[in-house]
């Protein structure tokens, strides 16, 4: 036998051997899914929104068309994303008056132009 035919039962043994395991496996699966174990759980005086999102999680796609759910990822978003929702340490620190943040990027510029463009003054 010539090499190239040896690889080539080789290869098509070795994907029969696997889609077999593969079968067997969906097959012998309960088609029950196991809770998160890792996953700490909630105390009893928890975050109502934080409940109802552990609850979001847990029914899977139905939550897409769950009113509730989708109410409580609209809360979720509002409060990620509303001012003062991030720490201030992230935001570069200027000195004051001198209009010169503390990374060395000039900012006068960028409060002129805006000052011009509210006002409708051209430069």
């Amino acid at each position: 036998m010539q090499t190239k035919t040896v690889v080539r039962i080789g290869a098509v043994a070795f994907v029969a051997v696997a889609l077999t395991v593969s079968a067997l496996q969906v097959r012998m699966s309960s088609g029950t899914v196991e809770p998160d174990r890792a996953a700490a759980p909630l105390a009893a005086g928890a975050d109502p929104l934080r409940l109802e999102l552990v609850r979001c999680q847990s029914i899977g796609a139905a939550g897409a068309t769950d009113q509730d759910c989708l109410r409580a990822w609209a809360e979720s978003r509002r409060r990620f994303l509303a001012p003062g929702s991030r720490p201030a340490a992230v935001l570069p620190a200027t000195r004051v008056g001198s209009g010169i943040a503390t990374n060395g990027a000039d900012i006068g510029a960028r409060e002129q132009t805006a000052r011009d463009a509210t006002s409708g003054e051209a430069r």
